[in-house]
Order: C-alpha cells, then structure tokens, then sequence
C-alpha cells in the first residue's frame, strides 16, 4: 500500500463528518448509507409528476411523501415515524424526524443491504450476545424492526390501551425507555435479540436520517445541517480561507440541492 492510500484510509469521510461535530452524540450517517448506493434517490418518485398534475399538487409537495420500498403497512410506518419523532423531536430549534423526512430514510436503508445485513455472516452458530456487543442477532435488521414496531405497538395497549400513534407523547417516552431498558418484551429469545438493541437501532437510525446527506431521502431541505451550521459538501473553500470570522455558509448536497 502507498504512503498516499494509506493516509487516505486512515481519514476516511465518516472522521471528518465525526470530527465536525454534527451529529450529537457522536452517531453520523454512514453505517446505514452502504445499503442505498445504486438505488433511485430522485427527490420526486417516478409517476409522482403525473399524480401531482391530476391533482393539482406541485411536484415539490409530492415530494414530501415519496414512494415508500419497504413499509407496505400503513399501520408499521406510522408507528417507526411516531417513534422516530419521540427520539428526534421538533422543538423551537427546528424540525422533527417527521418534517424531516427521517422515516423515509429508514424505509430506504431497510430495503437495501441494511436491512437484509448483506455485509455480514448469518449463519450458525447463533450464542446471546454479551451486552457490551449491542446488536448481535441471527434476524436481519429488517426482521428486528418488523418485531421491534409488532412489539411497540403490543406494549402500548398493555400499558395504555391503544396503540402506539394513539397515545400521548409522555406514553410513548415511557414505552420506548422500556426498550432502552431492557424490560419490553420482543416476544423472541434473547439470544435472537434484545430489546434494548432495538432501541439502539432507532436511535442510531433516526440521528443517521436527520443528519444524512439528503440525497439518502432524510435531513428533507438540509434542514438538519442548517441547525447544526454544517456547510454540506461545499466544492471549495478557497473564498472563506483567508478571513478569521465566522462563515455562515448555505449547505450543499452531493446531488447539488440548497
């Protein structure tokens, strides 16, 4: 390997988008992104432009609810996108996993390798994971999801009687501190998954679609990065090097959006 490779290797894009500090918590959209590559990202989805004409909408009003490649249910999407606006909720700072488009993202990394964990070894032997492992289990990230909402949606009624898009926002936040605990019943073995990795999961997934480049169907109008300040993927720098004040500069997609 060359001198020149080696550094490339060793400062990868995911460094330099941890180092700027735009995700909290340190979670940055990149471990998702790998199942997407190659697929449609258009903003607007194939047949929306004509559904949009008949019905007088604006194609960039069809946009904000694009074609969806795994949710077929209504019911499960609904649920995802209730619970992904609990973790990332709007407040007078900005918007929430909803406006911005945060379940979509999901939807999108699901149908690819993602979600059918394409990149890793799932054979057997299967053994319970420790809990310093995190998410270990013989069930693809599509299939631990489709428990994990199953599961959401079973603990609510128990504790509250309704489903989980019908109950208050305070509910959800105690039904979804039980996954985080580890006292939500999956309805699975242990060693086939654990609640709490569930949790993990939609976490990470939801900070990953608020901060991910749009072109991966979250962070909707980069409205993400605007509250982060984070400028995108500008081309250049060469007309802000040379001054020491603060530079507030309109963010840019890889696909050219602003």
């Amino acid at each position: 390997m060359s001198e020149k490779d080696s550094k490339e290797k060793q400062f990868s894009r995911r460094d330099f988008l941890k180092t700027t500090g735009v995700a909290t918590g340190g979670i940055i959209g990149g471990s998702l992104l790998g199942g997407a590559v190659g697929m449609n990202f258009n903003s607007v989805m194939p047949g929306q432009e004509e559904d949009a004409a008949q019905t007088g909408e604006s194609a960039g009003n069809a946009a904000e609810t694009p074609g969806r490649v795994f949710f077929v249910n209504d019911a499960d999407f609904e649920t995802i996108s209730h619970a992904m606006e609990r973790i990332f909720p709007e407040d007078d700072l900005g918007p929430g996993a909803i406006k911005l488009g945060v379940p979509y993202f999901l939807d999108m990394q699901l149908a690819g390798a993602y979600g059918n964990n394409t990149k890793e070894y799932m054979q057997a032997p299967f053994y319970e994971a420790e809990e310093t492992q995190g998410y270990q289990s013989r069930l693809t990230r599509a299939q631990f999801f489709t428990l994990g909402i199953k599961a959401l949606n079973t603990e609510s009624q128990n504790a509250f009687d309704g489903v989980f898009t019908e109950i208050e926002d305070e509910q959800k936040d105690e039904i979804i501190t039980k996954f985080q605990k580890g006292d939500a019943d999956l309805g699975i073995p242990a060693a086939a998954g654990k609640p709490q990795d569930f949790f993990t999961l939609l976490r990470s997934a939801t900070i990953e679609g608020a901060y991910a480049d749009p072109l991966y169907r979250g962070n909707r109008g980069m409205e993400g990065w605007k509250m982060k300040q984070f400028p995108g993927h500008q081309h250049a720098y060469i007309q802000q090097i040379d001054t020491d004040d603060f530079q507030d500069i309109a963010p840019q997609s890889l696909y050219g959006g602003k």
